[in-house]
This record gives C-alpha cells, structure tokens and sequence, in this order.
C-alpha cells in the first residue's frame, strides 16, 4: 500500500466513514494523535478511530501502533512525535492543527474538530489546501448561528443569550461571531462569555447569574464539551432554556 493511501484511511477513520483500503505486508503504521488538553474524550477518539482502522485490517499491535499526546504543551509534543517518526498526526481542534502545521512540515497532517480551515489559515482552499495538512471540514459555524435561531423559535421572548465558547480557540471564536452576527439579525442581545480552561466556567455562571440571561447557547468543542455537566446543571438548577 502507498503511504498516501495509508494517510487516506486516516483521514476517513478521523471523519468516522468507512473506506476499504489494502496495507503493506510486514509493515507497521505510526500514527501520532494530537489534543492540547489531557482528556478522557482523547481515548474515547483514539478508540473510534482504532475500530475503524481494526476494519481495515490496521491493527494496534500487528501492524498498528498509536502515539497520543494529550496537553497543553503542542509544540513539544509536536516534536516527540516527529522523533517517534510517525507516518501521520490526527490533530483534534484548532490550536493542534496550528502547532502540528507550524512544527511538522514534513509530516502529513489530518486535523479534525479546526473549526473554517481557510478561515483559520489551515488551507489555502478547500480544494486546494496546500502543504501538508488535509482532512474535514465542517458546518458548524453556519450551524452555531441556526442553533441560535431555533433558540429564538422555541423561545419567542427571547431578549438576550449567554453564549459560551472556547476564547482560546480561533476556530471556535468565529463561531461565536457568526452567532453573534446571526443574533443582531434576530433583534437579540449576547452576553459572550469566552472560557479558557475548565476553572473559567465558575466566573462564567457567576456572570450569568448576576446578568441573567434568557437562554444560553454553547459552543461546542473538547473544552464545552468536558464541561457540559457542569453546564446543563447549572441551566437546570436556574430554568434557563439552552441548546448545544
């Protein structure tokens, strides 16, 4: 099997499709997996992405062998991966993709959950990326903006919105601005409220229970997500209609 077939089942495994592919006898794939944050949900993506690899016939421990780096140092992780010589890098959001991108030039890189890839400066184009970075793109910044719109249907008197998002992730602030955007166009106040790491989110409830808000909207990504308890709790114990 050609390596760029290999980088291929990658990319389908990252988006969760299934695409047949043949491998390389006596040949044992490297793949490094990249997330700025040490999270469970990085095991639960290495999982999906080893059962649809399993289909495959890329199995960890025969031919197969995973390198997860999980934390906030990229660039150094970036690094162990390209010493660990690996084949290809899944990265999971966008600070991943930047420093994967930034460090790793000459290894080919399938980036996931990076918000615009154009937008961001991922890829040239979407027919197009350039360098060595592909992988999917997604709606979602379209999406955040309908979600905000569906909230406004489902709650007629809705006058302003706590908005929740991942500040330290540009994939993720454009999100925010296009459902800021979307908001002024349905007559609709934003109380934007740009989280960091998991301690902002007590500064964040605080902020909405002294400017209470109508509803709230999340956007989605690994930091809102591992928090999402905490977050549909909080919406729960103060009857505040949210969408996610």
């Amino acid at each position: 099997m050609r390596r760029r077939e290999f980088i291929a089942g990658c990319c389908a495994s990252a988006a969760w499709p299934l695409a047949g592919r043949a491998q390389q006898q006596g040949r044992t794939y490297r793949v490094g997996l990249l997330s700025g944050r040490s999270i469970g949900e990085g095991e639960e993506r290495r999982k999906a992405i080893k059962e649809v690899l399993a289909a495959h016939d890329f199995v960890e421990g025969r031919n197969l062998v995973f390198g997860p780096r999980w934390g906030d140092s990229l660039s150094e992780n970036v690094e162990a991966l390209k010493a660990a010589k690996v084949d290809v890098i899944i990265t999971f959001g966008y600070p991943a993709a930047l420093a994967a991108k930034t460090s790793a030039k000459d290894v080919p890189i399938v980036c996931s959950g990076a918000g615009d890839p154009v937008a961001t400066g991922l890829a040239q184009s979407l027919a197009r990326p350039g360098g060595n970075l592909t992988g999917i793109t997604e709606l979602a910044t379209e999406l955040s903006a309908k979600r905000l719109e569906i909230l406004k249907e489902a709650v007629p008197n809705l006058r302003t919105v706590a908005m929740l998002f991942n500040a330290a992730d540009l994939g993720m602030t454009l999100r925010s601005r296009a459902a800021e955007a979307a908001a002024k166009v349905l007559d609709v106040s934003v109380l934007k409220l740009g989280v960091r790491e998991p301690g902002d989110f007590g500064d964040a409830f605080d902020e909405m229970t002294r400017s209470r808000p109508d509803a709230i909207l999340m956007v989605s990504d690994a930091l809102t997500l591992l928090n999402r308890r905490r977050i549909m709790e909080f919406a729960a114990n103060n009857r505040l209609p949210a969408i996610y």
